[in-house]
């Protein structure tokens, strides 16, 4: 991000749920280097400001969702930057409150010059860094304050030309509901802004967005993360290869369910961190998934789904990349989780890459190299081992099952904790984790977690009456 900003002439718009300027980037000068006064400032609240006084004609569009506000209470210096920011008037910065109550502005979008954007799950704030290595311990994962973090597992898809635009539509009709004045297009005489050293992992290819936003004043909701998760668990025939930083949606599962009744179902296998990152997370995303994975392993005839977290030695990984894989022909990368906020209530904008469509006939090896390539990271495998592993075994849960647990980097299956009736009842309520803003305050007007005649409420029902409850 830092190298493409640095090529930025006409705009940056900037599109998040949380923004940090304490954080350093990769390259640049710390305050206390003197000699390198040259040198453009590692740190992301200084460098924004380096770059509006370094170009008059570049304007800086920051939108950053409200309730983050409160967040400043502990980033004192965040606020002095603001404070260096607000006499610039190529720098503007918004919190943006358009949406319902209990909602989140979920998207995190960046485009440069209508010509290059970034779009999926990572933000730019603490407490997201690290490489694919995941070490156990890494010095260089750092807070602000100095303080270490574990593992972080993310992704982002960069992309460039028509997509870019399109994401510059979205971002532009954001900022406007937000309060904004219209921006209107940018035209940029640079070519290309793609950052050198980034290998290109597709080529001439059609993407296609999709997005939730909630009905609010006279904007009609949005629901095509949720109609497209359902298209592509209806489609796939073989396998879907998914990572979610939560699985609590009721209309995924459901949609599970049915595939998972059929007499040759396809192996579906999800990579998802241990635990939710934080107490109210935990109450509100841990357990709905304790009682989802339940019901579908009750549904499961034929041992075709797992879940599975992924360890760094003995210290669990955050899985926070929302990524989906399905036959090796679908490629999904975006900020929507598999939970029922992401689906509904929530603005989020995922990226997709079909290559059925006959201008992306030529993506499905780029796609299973991509798959084999998340599987080797998480295992501490080569490519090539998985490949061969794969066909050795047959499926990607045979795969691991078949793999020495003393190795540094695993994936173990997920156990159900045993929930008290007062943790039941708070995941069946959905109250935390509402599909509409109306349910958010009648938490059973349409059912909950189980809903009256749903696949899900029968394999709840039977696992109640084998347990004698």
């Amino acid at each position: 991000m830092q190298a493409a900003m640095l090529q930025a002439r006409k705009r940056i718009l900037l599109i998040g749920w949380d923004f940090d300027t304490r954080i350093h980037l990769t390259q640049g000068r710390r305050w206390w280097q003197k000699t390198y006064r040259r040198k453009y400032p590692s740190r992301l609240g200084s460098f924004v400001l380096w770059l509006a006084r370094h170009n008059d004609d570049l304007e800086i569009k920051i939108l950053k969702w409200s309730v983050g506000v409160l967040k400043f209470v502990s980033r004192g210096s965040m606020t002095v930057d603001l404070m260096r920011w607000f006499p610039n008037r190529q720098i503007d910065f918004k919190f943006d409150t358009a949406h319902p109550i209990g909602c989140s502005h979920h998207q995190k979008i960046v485009v440069i010059d209508d010509k290059l954007a970034v779009c999926g799950g990572i933000d730019m704030t603490t407490h997201r860094w690290d490489t694919r290595e995941h070490l156990e311990h890494d010095e260089r994962r750092r807070r602000p304050r100095g303080t270490s973090y574990g593992p972080w597992h993310d992704a982002t898809m960069m992309i460039e030309g028509d997509v870019a635009k399109a994401l510059s539509e979205l971002g532009r009709d954001r900022w406007i509901r937000a309060g904004g004045k219209d921006l209107g297009p940018v035209e940029s005489e640079q070519e290309s802004l793609w950052p050198e050293g980034l290998d290109v992992g597709f080529e001439n290819v059609e993407i296609g967005i999709a997005r939730t936003r909630a009905k609010h004043r006279d904007w009609e909701e949005v629901m095509e993360v949720r109609d497209l998760f359902v298209r592509h668990i209806k489609r796939a025939k073989k396998f879907i290869y998914a990572e979610s930083q939560y699985f609590a949606s009721r209309v995924v599962a459901e949609a599970i369910s049915e595939r998972l009744e059929e007499d040759d179902p396809p192996e579906i296998f999800i990579v998802h961190p241990q635990n939710a990152d934080g107490w109210l997370e935990q109450q509100a995303m841990d357990h709905a998934r304790a009682q989802l994975v339940s019901a579908l392993r009750e549904t499961d005839k034929h041992g075709r789904f797992t879940i599975w977290n992924p360890y760094s030695g003995i210290t669990p990984i955050y899985v926070h990349a929302k990524i989906m894989i399905v036959d090796d022909e679908i490629l999904r990368i975006g900020s929507a989780n598999i939970n029922n906020r992401s689906l509904g209530l929530d603005s989020e904008c995922d990226l997709f890459i079909d290559a059925e469509r006959p201008a992306n006939a030529h993506c499905k090896e780029q796609i299973r190299g991509l798959r084999l390539s998340l599987l080797a990271e998480h295992n501490g495998l080569e490519i090539d081992e998985v490949a061969e592993l794969l066909d050795k075994h047959g499926s990607m849960a045979a795969m691991v099952d078949s793999l020495d647990m003393s190795r540094n980097r695993t994936l173990q299956i997920y156990e159900v904790p045993e929930l008290s009736d007062t943790e039941k009842t708070l995941a069946e309520s959905a109250i935390l984790d509402p599909e509409t803003p109306g349910e958010m305050f009648e938490p059973y007007s349409k059912g909950g977690l189980f809903r009256k005649g749903g696949r899900l409420r029968r394999a709840q029902q039977k696992i109640k009456r084998r347990l004698g409850r």
